[in-house]
Formats: C-alpha cells, structure tokens, sequence
C-alpha cells in the first residue's frame, strides 16, 4: 500500500484555477483511460465552479459530463467540491434541495464528496453531509485554513473533531490561498492525527510556491492524502505538480505507487489541451507566476483578478494597493472570515467600495450586509460592533442556523420548470442557476440561438460568477 496517498485536479480545480474552467469533456476523455489507470485514490472532477461554466460558456450539460466520466473511468473514485448549504450555487438552500442534489450527485457518478463551509461553521455542513452518506458517497469534511488572531491548531483540532463527530470519513485541510507554510503544516498535520482517527487529506496550491515543501512536509507529519495536478497545469495558482511529488517520493517510505509513465502520458495529451486554452486566451501565463504578496494580504488569485476588474471599470486601476491594504481590515470589522467563496468576493467589493467612496462603509453592497446579520452563518470572531451599527442599523442578527429559516423549496423550483425541465437534474440545474438555466436548456433543445451573456465585472455589487476564484 502507498504511504501517501494523490487527488488529481486536473479535471477540476487545475483549469478553474489557471483557465478560468473552460477545459470542456472533450477534452478530458481522450485521457480517461489513462487516468483510471494511475492508481489515483480519487480524481476531482466535478464542483466548485464546473457546474455553472458547463452551462453558461461551454453548452454543457454538468449531469452528462460527470455520467460520462464515470463511463470512462470505472475504476477511481470521482470526488466533487461542495459549499455546504449553498451547494454550487451562492446562497443557502433548503434542505430538502441539499438532500435531492447530493443524491443525484452520487447517483449520477460522485463518490467522494468535499464539503466546506467559507466561515467554519459546522452547521452549514452537516445536513450536506449528512445526505452524502446517506446515499453512499464519502464525505469529506473540511477546515477552511486561515491565519487570522482566532485561527490557530487548538481551533482547527476542536473544528477536525466537530467535523469527525459528524461522521466524516475524510477530513480535508483545505488550504485555498496556499497560506499553510511548510512547518505551520507539519504541525498541524500531526496535531490532527493526534486527535482524528479518519484520514487527514490535505489541499493546498503553489500561489505562493510554497506548496511543494507545504506537502513534503506534512507527509513525514503522517498526512494521508495531498491534492496535486498534472504538470500542464500545475503550480502558481493551482496545485503542485503530481509529477514532481511522484518522483520526489519514489523509493522513498512515503512512496505514493504510482506509475510515472503512465503519469508522463495523461501529461502528454493535456499538453496539448493547455496549448489551446493558451491560444483562445483562456490560460493566461501570468498565473503561473508565484505571488508572495499572497502571505501578506491573505487575498486567493481568482480574488485578485476580480478586483482588478472592479477597478478598471472604475477608472481606479491606481487605487490598487489601496484596496489591498484595506482589505485585511474589512476582515477584521467582519470577523475575520477565511477568504474563499463567498466571503472572498464580499470583503473584496466591500473593500473597493470603501476606497472608491472615500469613506469606509459609505456604501455597503447587501451581501456584507448579509454576513454581518449572519446570513451566512456564525463568524469566527466578534465583529466591529460600530462596523455592524452603520451598515444594518438595528436590523435583528441571527443566531440560529440560517437555513433553519428556510422553508422547503423543490417543489416550488419543479413548479417553476414545468414544461422545461426533463428530469430531476434540470430542476436542481435551474434552483442552483436560475439566470443560467433556462438559456441553456432551450439552446440544448433546439428551441433557441442563445447568445452567451457577456460578465462583466460590478463595483457595487459581488457578482454571481466568479469562475476564478481558487476557494471555489
């Protein structure tokens, strides 16, 4: 059996990382055969920001794609990253769609199940997880890594145990900006195989070209499973090389079994693959370069991108460093949440806005509205009470799980696609994307020329898509 244990994102998180998730099935079942046989403990393939670009750029069906990569790869685990209560979409849902989805999910070809939550809060994964296993996926709870003056190993270990309690058959430190550095990971990895039973699966990208060491590291520190991609698409804003992992542990008694060659051949094919997504500008080089700038303003790349969309649209392309200065405190005022989808998005417009006009919450966008009257669950820290006073006045906050206040809404959303949707997929396609959906279905039918809406960046507002964002 090998030591250490590979998740390949190439399928996954490696183009929605570097190309902006625009690697299309085609691309991918040339080299499925290859993939399922590399001994993979998984392979992620589905999630995080794959489901809305499917629809909304490559006339695709998200079901269609995972039941054909299943077809084509029988003998890997096919794992998927969901947000918890909101799923893949940028909201909380209520349960009864949490349970349908990741049924159809598991049932469609999903076997292991990355959930996470952007605050921490083990509220908003439960019932997520709670279903996965409930029809037969892995459930892979998460941390979200984060360095702020609440977040150290005594609050990771006591969230790893919640998590456990649970019933987590895996427990992802998921490390979405590459902020873990190499001892810090040492000894977080060990602390948690102090107190965890199940396997510890680390996650982490090369943003700030510590990950390499990040994973050398936390495999002597006894980590089971590390999340690597194929070198076509590896390193600066997406995960280490799985090559160069392989080859570094080869012989070694971390030795992670599995055959280089057949590794150099799925290379080979996606080679190609990101040669095209190069010339169609949609793998811009410049994420590839390493950002130590990363360590100090905590701000994932995806995160970076979108900001310096936000102030060109502006005219403030000069207030860059401003906005990056003011972030950190933003996150402060905010209770300082771990930036990753949604929260990453929030602070980050909520921190152009504050420099844009002039005067720190002057102008508030609703969702910063809506994380500081808890809407989107328990903030890991106090929050500014005047931050909170000026933005929501006397609003009441919740307390309680937010999706306790959501009533039951399949059947409203089934209701809603009567005569469109032609299975239980679509319903769950329109309640996740209701702006995406309906084009899409009535391209694939043949009922329309769908022009593909063009997504502009929105200074005032956090916009639904943020295919970029590495927390996704």
């Amino acid at each position: 059996m090998p030591k250490l244990h590979i998740t390949d994102t190439i399928l996954r998180d490696a183009h929605q990382s570097q190309a902006a998730t625009r690697m299309r099935l085609s691309d991918m079942l040339p080299a499925c055969e290859i993939l399922d046989s590399i001994g993979y403990w998984s392979l992620e393939c589905w999630g995080g920001a794959t489901f809305d670009s499917c629809m909304r750029f490559l006339d695709e069906d998200p079901w269609q794609r995972l039941r054909e990569l299943k077809k084509h790869m029988p003998n890997t685990k096919l794992q998927m990253l969901l947000r918890g209560q909101n799923l893949l979409g940028y909201k909380h849902y209520a349960d009864d769609v949490v349970d349908a989805f990741c049924a159809k999910s598991i049932e469609n070809g999903i076997d292991v199940v990355r959930i996470f939550d952007a605050l921490n809060d083990p509220r908003n994964i439960e019932r997520s997880m709670r279903a996965v296993k409930k029809y037969g996926g892995l459930a892979e709870g998460c941390i979200s890594y984060t360095v702020s003056p609440v977040h150290n190993e005594e609050y990771f270990v006591k969230l790893a145990k919640e998590i456990e309690q649970m019933g987590a058959d895996t427990i992802c430190i998921k490390d979405m900006a590459n902020l873990l550095l190499p001892y810090d990971a040492y000894s977080l990895v060990k602390k948690l195989k102090e107190n965890i039973k199940v396997p510890i699966h680390l996650h982490t990208h090369n943003t700030t070209g510590t990950g390499d060491m990040t994973y050398l590291m936390a495999a002597q520190a006894g980590v089971d499973i590390v999340d690597t991609a194929l070198s076509p698409m590896a390193n600066g804003t997406s995960q280490p090389s799985t090559e160069a992992l392989v080859a570094t542990l080869q012989g070694t008694e971390y030795d992670t079994g599995l055959n280089m060659d057949q590794l150099m051949k799925a290379a080979e094919h996606f080679r190609k693959v990101a040669q095209r997504l190069k010339e169609t500008g949609s793998l811009d080089p410049k994420v590839l370069n390493t950002d130590v700038k990363t360590l100090v303003y905590q701000v994932p790349g995806g995160m970076l991108s979108n900001l310096i969309s936000q102030l060109k649209q502006a005219n403030a392309e000069d207030k860059y460093y401003d906005v990056l200065n003011e972030v950190p405190r933003v996150r402060e005022d905010f209770g300082f949440p771990p930036l990753v989808t949604p929260t990453s998005q929030i602070v980050g417009t909520q921190a152009v806005l504050n420099v844009l006009a002039g005067e720190r919450y002057k102008m508030v966008s609703k969702e910063s509205k809506g994380l500081l009257r808890g809407e989107y669950g328990r903030l890991p820290a106090p929050v500014n009470e005047e931050v909170r006073k000026k933005c929501i006045g006397d609003a009441e906050v919740i307390t309680c799980r937010p999706a306790d206040l959501i009533k039951p809404e399949l059947d409203e959303y089934r209701e809603k696609t009567k005569g469109v949707a032609k299975c239980e997929e679509d319903v769950l396609s329109y309640a996740l994307f209701p702006q995406v959906a309906p084009g899409f279905f009535a391209k694939r039918d043949g009922k329309v020329e769908e022009k593909k809406p063009e997504v502009k960046a929105d200074p005032n507002a956090v916009r639904e898509l943020y295919v970029q964002d590495m927390g996704n």
